[in-house]
């Protein structure tokens, strides 16, 4: 598997396509387009580059343009890029920064510097992610936590209220989970959250699917395009497996293992409502399940 940065050169002149490509590729998996259109289209797959080299000067759309786009879609506006050009003012160089290029490489180019530079975006880059991953993750299971459910909800709401897609949302607590720490530690009871977590892990399996650690010993799943039978199938899934962990819990008024209860809800996103409700539904029926007895699952379908 070919794990080098992979890097997306858009230069509508063959010659400065095979000079960069040359001067690249013993370091770097390179992506060539030759114009503005088929740009967009190499960056829109699922595994897009990493750092983007922009002409500015091509015909029909010009790199500008390009920039605009990358920076106007969720997927694509955190790739850096870097414009190439052979325009030499200040006002040029200005319009790029403005439009968030992080650099300017001017033609000809000096080998060194493009390599130094690229290097040292992809460096910063990789920083970023890295910390954005820390902090959208939970320490303890270390799966996904309240903030990234929150942007994740967002997202979802957002792309589903657009496609007229359905969104359901579980919402789940470890059953006596107080009186598991109490009784058997604190070590013993982060054991057990890090073994919850991994079951709901194993659930969320699509790529919009999203499992997380709301806080404490509450979590939340999202599953986009999901309707009530089959979030119901899954929450009940959930259950069935936690228990089946046969983790001892002679203090829980739930039964002599470890359980959870899940509530959980099917929403038609619409401009007249917000991504909180369908959470203030889900934690309701979360409620509910808690005052029958908890260790079960309650569904509410909102699109009948």
């Amino acid at each position: 598997m070919d794990d080098r940065p992979k890097i997306l050169i858009v230069d509508d002149e063959r010659l400065n396509l095979n000079v960069l490509s040359d001067l690249l590729r013993q370091d770097y998996k390179v992506i060539l387009a030759k114009n503005g259109n088929q740009a967009l289209e190499r960056v829109n797959t699922e595994t897009p580059p990493d750092l983007i080299l922009l002409d500015v000067v091509m015909p029909e759309m010009d790199g500008y343009e390009v920039l605009r786009r990358l920076k106007d879609n969720d997927r694509t506006k955190d790739i850096p890029v870097i414009i190439i050009t052979a325009l030499d003012s200040m006002q040029d160089e200005a319009k790029g920064l403005e439009r968030g290029a992080v650099d300017y490489i001017r033609k000809p180019f000096h080998p060194p510097i493009v390599k130094a530079r690229l290097k040292n975006h992809l460096t910063i880059s990789r920083q970023r992610k890295l910390l954005e991953g820390l902090a959208n993750l939970d320490g303890l299971t270390e799966m996904p936590n309240r903030r990234s459910f929150e942007l994740a909800l967002e997202r979802e709401w957002r792309r589903c209220m657009r496609s007229g897609e359905l969104l359901s949302l579980a919402m789940m607590d470890v059953d006596c989970f107080k009186q598991y720490n109490d009784n058997y530690g604190h070590a013993a009871g982060d054991d057990v959250l890090k073994k919850v977590a991994h079951v709901l892990l194993s659930e969320a399996r699509r790529p919009g699917d999203l499992s997380a650690r709301y806080g404490g010993e509450e979590f939340v799943l999202l599953l986009p395009e999901t309707d009530a039978s089959g979030g119901r199938y899954i929450a009940e899934k959930i259950r069935v497996m936690i228990a089946d962990l046969g983790i001892v819990h002679e203090f829980s008024s739930a039964g002599q293992v470890l359980t959870a209860s899940l509530g959980g809800v099917t929403f038609f996103p619409s401009t007249g409502s917000k991504p909180q409700d369908l959470a203030i539904a889900a934690d309701s029926m979360l409620y509910e399940a808690k005052r029958r007895g908890r260790n079960q699952v309650l569904w509410t379908d909102l699109t009948v």
